[in-house]
């Protein structure tokens, strides 16, 4: 039986999000940031491409024409994603071309783009098109017509993605809390500190009284090391699961907010969402039933001002 499809399907509608986001928030500059003369020259960026061994769409050609081919097609994509729409073959597509543009411009990366680069590609074993789409079910159709032993790999290879994106999560939370713990900073409480009072990490109005708070800094400091190392003994035992998730959106909120790093905090919190499947199932029925409620309500008082309309509602369908 699969599991998390829920969960996943909120990571892939959120993580086309956070790909369409950076497109939007770049579209006015895009010329200067991606284009054939951009700060980073072409020539230059092709041969860093090709000194990493690395690929880039933005590459191949120097043309404008290509360049606003490319860059157009991949905001299309990262909104077929956010949509649920084109499948799998959209969401590889997006990959490659949010790859493209990362390689492009990579000064502007914040940390999440690596994320998302190892999730993706976890995301295409699983079912993460279930939910939160609106895709025509084309695909399901021909899914039908492959072979049984064909079909019958679909399960085990969604639920050996959800563990691989469950076991990612929590490497990179174990690695970055013991990476923090060797900080001399980190060990004496007052990194946080040092962190908020970065002009590009800082968020005017809230940041200072974060860290003008000796004892907000100490605890926060201390507490993100111990929830950090501590998260996959949290996400192991299914009644702290909720809780462990729900504190990891929470923290990665605050530093949205706090430090202005957006992209990298929805990616994150995306990612958080493969730990919540039963309790954003539960939101999801909530939310169905209240617009059901709503609209039979709505219904109701049309009909009170309609007396046919009101016998038709009273009797039922015909």
């Amino acid at each position: 039986m699969p599991f998390g499809v829920v969960g996943v399907s909120g990571t892939r509608a959120l993580l086309g999000f956070v790909g369409l986001m950076f497109y939007v928030s770049q579209y006015a500059d895009r010329d200067f940031l991606f284009g054939p003369d951009a700060v980073l020259p072409w020539r230059e960026f092709v041969a860093q491409v090709h000194s990493e061994g690395s690929f880039s769409l933005y590459a191949w050609s120097s043309s404008e024409a290509w360049f606003q081919l490319v860059f157009h097609l991949g905001l299309i994509t990262a909104l077929m994603v956010t949509l649920g729409i084109g499948g799998r073959a959209g969401l590889a597509f997006h990959w490659v071309f949010l790859w493209s543009l990362y390689e492009r411009q990579p000064v502007l990366l914040d940390g999440g783009d690596n994320l998302a680069y190892l999730v993706l590609p976890m995301l295409l074993a699983t079912r993460c098109y279930d939910r939160f789409s609106l895709s025509s079910g084309r695909m399901k159709r021909l899914g039908r017509r492959l072979p049984t032993h064909v079909r019958s790999l679909a399960t085990p290879l969604h639920n050996l993605g959800v563990v691989a994106i469950a076991s990612q999560m929590c490497l990179v939370y174990v690695v970055s809390g013991l990476y923090k713990v060797q900080g001399q900073m980190w060990q004496d409480g007052t990194a946080l500190f040092y962190v908020l009072r970065v002009p590009e990490f800082t968020f005017p109005g809230v940041s200072n009284l974060i860290y003008h708070n000796d004892f907000m800094v100490v605890a926060g400091t201390y507490m993100t090391v111990m929830f950090l190392v501590y998260f996959p003994l949290g996400v192991l035992v299914p009644a702290l699961r909720p809780w462990a998730a729900a504190m990891s959106i929470s923290f990665h909120v605050a530093i949205g907010l706090c430090m202005g790093l957006t992209g990298f905090a929805l990616t994150m919190i995306a990612c958080d969402l493969v730990f919540l499947d039963k309790e954003l199932a539960k939101a999801v029925s909530t939310v169905a039933n209240l617009a059901d409620r709503l609209r039979h309500r709505a219904r109701k008082e049309k009909a009170s001002g309609d007396p046919a309309a009101e016998v038709t509602l009273a009797e039922g369908p015909v």
